[in-house]
């Protein structure tokens, strides 16, 4: 979550409100560092996303509801003991630092009410959410340890203190003047660093459109400052001080011209223009923050992805090396007709060679070149003229019965590539743990992964293919793995429907539902942008991609997940846009 303190506290402003009385419905924990309350109140269920990935620390209410793994982890279930039907008797910031207390009430025996807090440090590489019950900590996603910092530590028993650097002023609690003072007083260089160390809960950016605004240079050293300067800058102050103290907040978002986000911010920050820079604004503060938590955040990858993906590239390196040895066997075995000709050859001259002799010099008939047809046979001193022939026969027959059975090996093993190679792209395509556990499933079911759970599961939850609707109202569908292909391919799309794959690349099966067997052309590109994207060749350029009515595409008998041939294709050339995508994606939320 890109935010300064000081606009976080414009976001947790808005959390109380929705979220203060509320019940503790359920908690979940979706991956390694996000939590998921399920807060009630006022007779409607909110989802509480609390995260402390290093990469993108948040805490928001959120519409995108990530799935609730089947087996919670020690800290999640740590929490519904002490947190469930708890109920949440306020949200507040900690001075203007992003450090967000939960205090929940909670009634345990005797009837007595007990209050606990879940403390949520949104501070990059260092945020943490930890339960604290009377000053001590209960327990934390994130152990820290003598090992990773001498001078604070977040283990169970330890009492809990703040993170370091709690000097600094509160402008907002704060008169202008009591902060103007002690800016002077700072000597660390610029205006904008002593900005920062001075006021809690200013970042860089904010720091920034408060110089900004007072029409001061953005490198300019606070020892350089005259009165008239200060004066400026108590006037930028005081315009952000008064949307906060009136709540007259303006949430937006601003972006880089590739679309990756800067920052979230409660009031407009003016130094951030266009065209380097574009600014979108939203009803609350929440709003904002839930939709730039799907811009640019890099993806959590789970264990079971790691472990899954090593397992299959180290599968398809052994069989890239044993179709390099099959190939060479098979080149060896294409000189069967040499054996069968020299044999004929001997036949032909057996009374010209004698026993005892080591080779033989005879006119090749079979050569194009009669005025140079001579040829050298070896043969086996010990060996009659007869049986030097029939041994050439029998290496003729024992080589064409190998390049009959190293051309199906070597078949068998092209195949069995690529099909691990689709199975790389869908874990590419995974978005969540029961996608990963589709993918295991299957690899299980083709004998590569071995099933040491003697106790038959409970029957897995089943994950959706993509469905999308374009601009032009057209209905798009995209198999994320191979049972989704057979499913997309075979079960939803209809004989009339056309279907999309790239041209002997392993991707996914993509249909587009066509009404009036006449799509428009702008739907023809978007499902081809979205199997380009959907493939093996994401990163490439001119990918082409093969389209045909889905009655042309056949499955063989006994062939593996995924696999099928078609014909009378036609084929486009489109080049993978992600920002395209990707945008089209968020519209079908």
């Amino acid at each position: 979550m890109r935010i300064d303190g000081l606009s976080l506290s414009a976001l947790i402003l808005e959390l109380n409100e929705a979220l203060s009385g509320g019940r503790i419905e359920k908690i979940y924990q979706v991956d390694k560092y996000t939590l998921i309350l399920w807060v009630r109140q006022n007779k409607e269920s909110h989802c509480l996303s609390i995260s402390a990935n290093p990469e993108h620390p948040k805490i928001l209410i959120t519409k995108k509801v990530p799935e609730n793994p089947p087996a919670p982890p020690a800290f999640c279930m740590l929490l519904r003991k002490h947190c469930e039907e708890g109920r949440i008797a306020q949200i507040y910031q900690h001075s203007l630092d992003r450090i967000v207390i939960i205090d929940i009430d909670m009634r345990e025996e005797r009837g007595l009410i007990v209050t606990k807090s879940l403390i949520v440090e949104i501070m990059g590489k260092h945020s943490n959410i930890i339960l604290k019950n009377s000053g001590v900590i209960v327990d934390s996603i994130k152990r820290v340890g003598t090992n990773i910092n001498r001078f604070r530590q977040i283990v169970p028993g330890r009492e809990y203190v703040y993170p370091p650097g709690q000097e600094r002023l509160n402008i907002l609690s704060s008169s202008t003047n009591e902060f103007l003072e002690k800016l002077r007083t700072s000597h660390s260089g610029t205006l904008s660093k002593d900005i920062i160390n001075t006021a809690a809960g200013i970042g860089t950016l904010t720091a920034a459109e408060l110089i900004f605004r007072a029409g001061l240079p953005g490198q300019i050293e606070t020892d350089s400052m005259d009165d008239a300067d200060f004066l400026a800058l108590s006037e930028a102050v005081e315009t952000i001080k008064e949307s906060f103290c009136t709540r007259n907040f303006l949430p937006n978002i601003i972006v880089d011209a590739s679309n990756r986000l800067k920052t979230i911010s409660a009031f407009t920050l003016e130094h951030l223009r266009p065209p380097q820079y574009s600014t979108k604004f939203f009803s609350s503060m929440n709003e904002a923050a839930d939709f730039s938590s799907g811009l640019n955040t890099k993806v959590v990858v789970s264990d079971q992805h790691t472990m899954l993906q090593k397992l299959i590239e180290t599968e398809v390196n052994r069989l890239m090396r044993k179709k390099e040895i099959l190939i060479s066997d098979l080149e060896d075995a294409e000189l069967a007709d040499i054996s069968r000709k020299t044999g004929d050859l001997l036949m032909a001259n057996l009374y010209t060679a004698k026993k005892g002799s080591t080779e033989i010099i005879i006119e090749d008939f079979y050569s194009q070149d009669q005025s140079n047809n001579k040829l050298t046979i070896k043969l086996d001193p010990l060996l009659s003229p007869i049986e030097n022939a029939q041994f050439y026969y029998n290496r003729y027959n024992k080589l064409k019965r190998a390049q009959e059975m190293l051309g199906d090996q070597l078949s068998k093993c092209v195949n069995e590539i690529t099909y691990l190679e689709s199975i790389l792209v869908a874990l590419n395509n995974a978005s969540s743990s029961t996608d990963i556990l589709e993918i295991r499933q299957e690899l299980m079911g083709g004998g590569y992964i071995k099933d040491n759970n003697k106790r038959p599961n409970k029957k897995a939850a089943v994950s959706e293919p993509i469905k999308v609707i374009t601009s032009g109202g057209s209905i798009i569908i995209v198999g994320k793995n191979n049972r989704q292909n057979d499913l997309v391919t075979f079960k939803k799309a209809r004989s009339h429907d056309l279907w999309f794959h790239t041209k002997d690349i392993p991707g996914s099966h993509v249909i587009l539902i066509t009404e009036n067997n006449n799509p428009a052309d702008a739907d023809i590109i978007t499902a081809a942008k979205l199997s380009a994207y959907y493939s093996k060749a994401r990163q490439s350029s001119n990918v082409p991609v093969d389209y045909t009515m889905r009655r042309n595409v056949k499955k063989p008998a006994g062939a593996k997940p995924g696999f099928v041939v078609y014909d009378s294709q036609s084929t486009i050339y489109v080049t993978p846009d992600t920002n395209f995508i990707e945008e089209l994606l968020r519209g079908n939320k």
